[in-house]
Parts: C-alpha cells; structure tokens; sequence
C-alpha cells in the first residue's frame, strides 16, 4: 500500500515522504492515527499546501521568539534572599522564583523553559538561560542580593 506521511514516523520516514507499507499497518494503524494518508495526486497537493502553510506559522513563530528573547536580554532579574556571613545562600534559587519575576515583569515563561547550569547559592550577578523556542535562547541576568 502506497501512502504518503503527514508526520515524521520513526523507521519509515519523514513528513511529505511516499512510503510503500503493508496493507493492515497503513489502515489499522498510519491512517486512524492521521499520521499518513492515501498516494493519490490530490492527497500529494494537499499536503503540498498543508506543509508550506506549516513553514510560514514557523517562521513567524520563531521572528516572535527571537524578539521576546531580545527583550528578556535587556532585563535584569533582582531576587532578595536570605544569606549568612559569608554570602552564601540559606538554600538556591530556583526557577520557579526566576519564573515568578519574571511573570512580574510581563514575561509568561515556564519554569520548565528555564535552565540554571549549576545550583545559584551565592549573592551576586549569574546569568541563566531560557528557551524560548527550538533554536532560540536568551540569557537572563539573575541579581541576587541579600534580604
């Protein structure tokens, strides 16, 4: 059975790509699943269009990220935590804290999006980066500074 995939299938191939499979994996299984449908020249245009509409919304996608990712550039986050003698932290901060400021500030990022390399217990300037899209990473100055 000839079908074209609508979506990147692990083993068989990539989206936009006619594939010969068996007859019950393409029914029971490619085609419920909307990952692929039937090699036919109107199918073939179909996903032509479908593929190019995909590739205008990423781009504009990515232009938003790389502008939200300029102006998280220019900001600096300011956290007050408690600290002993010696600077250092009673505890870290973490990216839930990062993300709260941040949320503050106007910015909706998941903490999730966030990456802090090694655990922040000391008082100072640390510089954290986030993802704010495949591809696209801006990198936050954390101040920390004693409560």
């Amino acid at each position: 059975m000839k079908l074209i995939l609508k979506d990147d299938v692990k083993g068989l191939g990539g989206m936009g790509q006619e594939v010969d499979v068996a007859d019950g994996y393409g029914r029971n299984y490619l085609i419920p699943k909307g990952l692929a449908m039937a090699a036919t020249v109107g199918n073939l245009k179909i996903l032509k269009n479908e593929i190019s509409q995909k590739g205008r919304k990423i781009v504009k996608l990515k232009g938003e990220a790389e502008d939200l990712a300029k102006r998280i550039e220019k900001i600096s986050c300011r956290l007050a935590k408690k600290a002993g003698e010696s600077d250092k932290l009673f505890g870290s901060v973490t990216s839930q804290e990062i993300a709260e400021q941040l949320k503050k500030e106007g910015f909706n990022i998941d903490k999730r999006k966030i990456d802090i390399d090694t655990p922040i217990k000391n008082l100072g300037t640390h510089s954290v980066s986030i993802r704010v899209y495949p591809g696209v990473v801006a990198n936050l100055k954390v101040e920390v500074v004693k409560e």
